[in-house]
């Protein structure tokens, strides 16, 4: 099956819930991305980038530059403190939001 298209404003949650595990850089987000939802959610790299951007412009995130595991030059990312509160506040609307979808799905 394809993969299934991004919920506006989810891409951010994703980054900052990826990136509490440690830093990153672009495309292990993306591959860990990929991989926990067992291919349904593939990020596309301009999208990506353009998330990565906004979140660091926002003091959301810290980057560096450091080697791959392939010793390439790659920009790794971190989340702030804001970040962190930034996570706790939109999984808390999240969820909110998948119970009341769920409500009207169920019927209930």
């Amino acid at each position: 099956m394809p993969p299934l298209p991004l919920l506006q404003g989810t891409l951010d949650l994703l980054v900052l819930r990826c990136l509490t595990g440690g830093p990153l850089h672009s495309y292990a987000i993306a591959t860990l991305i990929r991989e926990h939802t067992a291919g349904d959610l593939c990020i596309e790299e301009g999208a990506l980038y353009q998330a990565l951007h906004r979140l660091f412009a926002q003091g959301l995130l810290e980057a560096e530059w450091g080697p791959t595991e392939n010793n390439r030059r790659a920009r790794y990312y971190t989340v702030t403190a804001a970040g962190r509160k930034r996570l706790r506040e939109d999984t808390g609307h999240w969820r909110r939001y998948v119970r009341a979808i769920d409500a009207v799905l169920q019927g209930t």
